[in-house]
């Protein structure tokens, strides 16, 4: 049996009226009228109506279910039909695989089922046209994200997601037997990435990490997607630009070339305006007080204090120079030693990024690591690569996850992820 299709069903219309065309896909609705039934034929790029008679044509579909999945080679003509500018008179059916009722989800979404029931059926879930949509945005929000790191100059790279050592003197580290040694899943390729700024300047990578927290939020996942770069010779001012370009470059790209995923969300996307809010850390401070919210120079904000902020400065922000004890060891001081050349981009409350300038003095990283607590010895396969000449440079961490809710105005960071893993969730 042929299996092939010689177009999709976006790519038809009312001007190929006449041609022969073989298309496929999955029945989402089909209507028994006399001599002739109309079966509604979706794929991937778009929707179809499929006229069907003939008595062994007839034969094929008299007890095809929903969902189904067909070949259809025949004729593009005009059509009545309200919802479709053309339709496609059949001439031959090709019933490649048959779907088993009851289903367990309604993939039209007539029948609402609970996220769960979703997630347990997500591959069925992906025939639901809102659900579709929103990785057709994420699709095309990475494809953005590549051209425009690549067009600045950074090449993308794969780190190990396997290794050795608690690298950044995180807690939340999965923990796994690798053949006699013991080994722990990344959390984030920071180390690494800094590493490669020796030789390749500018680097990104897209990936996968995992951090072993038990948070029961709709914005934490154990398994998570992080964009990250790291730019020699760059400070952390200049890789926020780099960041805020990135978005306004996502957030304009998806709003105008992905105009029917919005309508089937039924949201509107709008570019940020630019340049983003930067609030200091003690602004921040200042400001909350006068919310009636008291915090003393070093206390780390909480959500109650971010939601605040979020009021004061809508949309996107950027909070800066933040007191250096609340950063990691590798982040690099200001002039006030107190202070560090470090950033969050926030949207409301919720943080997206992370970044800064980062220590290349191997001294200082040391002496770091002392104050922070932790074993330098732990970090010598590290440092080793700061006594080869080491560049200054800056970078961030950006969750693609998070940014996806905010693209696609969604609460819940699970409705965004193709397979998402929290503390419950191990399957499918």
């Amino acid at each position: 049996m042929d299996i092939q299709k010689t177009h999709n069903i976006g790519t038809l219309g009312p001007s190929m009226k006449g041609q022969k065309v073989t298309v496929a896909g999955w029945v989402e609705d089909l209507r028994e009228l006399g001599k002739l039934t109309f079966l509604t034929l979706r794929d991937v790029t778009g929707v179809s109506q499929i006229v069907v008679a003939g008595p062994d044509n007839l034969a094929q579909v008299k007890d095809l279910t929903r969902q189904s999945v067909v070949r259809i080679l025949g004729t593009v003509q005009e059509s009545k039909a309200r919802d479709f500018t053309f339709e496609i008179k059949a001439d031959t059916i090709d019933v490649l695989s048959r779907a088993v009722h009851p289903l367990p989800i309604d993939p039209l979404g007539r029948l609402e089922s609970g996220i769960d029931n979703r997630l347990n059926a997500r591959a069925l879930d992906l025939r639901n046209q809102k659900t579709a949509a929103i990785f057709k945005l994420r699709h095309n929000t990475l494809l953005c994200i590549r051209k425009t790191l690549t067009d600045l100059g950074f090449l993308e790279v794969n780190t190990p997601k396997i290794i050795g050592s608690a690298s950044e003197g995180g807690a939340n580290l999965f923990s796994l037997k690798y053949f006699d040694k013991q080994a722990y899943l990344a959390q984030s390729p920071q180390l690494y990435k800094e590493q490669l700024t020796l030789g390749l300047e500018r680097i990104f990578e897209i990936s996968s990490f995992y951090r072993a927290e038990k948070s029961h939020t709709v914005r934490h996942l154990t398994e998570f997607t992080s964009i990250d770069i790291e730019a020699a010779f760059m400070d952390y001012t200049d890789v926020m630009q780099i960041l805020e370009s990135l978005v306004v470059n996502v957030f304009e790209y998806v709003e105008k070339n992905c105009i029917s995923e919005q309508k089937s969300l039924g949201i509107e996307i709008k570019k940020p305006k630019a340049p983003f809010d930067r609030v200091t850390y003690t602004q921040a401070i200042e400001e909350l007080g006068k919310q009636g919210l008291e915090l003393q120079f070093g206390d780390d904000l909480l959500d109650s204090h971010l939601r605040k902020l979020g009021e004061l400065h809508p949309g996107f922000y950027f909070l800066t120079d933040w007191p250096l004890k609340l950063k990691p060891f590798y982040i690099h001081e200001k002039d006030d030693p107190s202070l560090s050349k470090s950033f969050d981009l926030q949207y409301g409350y919720l943080e997206l990024s992370s970044g800064g300038r980062r220590l290349h003095d191997p001294q200082k990283i040391r002496a770091r690591l002392v104050e922070q607590g932790l074993n330098p010895a732990q970090f010598e396969d590290h440092l080793r690569a700061f006594d080869w000449g080491m560049p200054p440079h800056s970078g961030w961490g950006l969750g693609l996850d998070r940014l996806m809710a905010v693209l696609t105005q969604i609460d819940n960071v699970r409705e965004v992820v193709l397979y998402p893993r929290d503390p419950e969730r191990l399957f499918p």
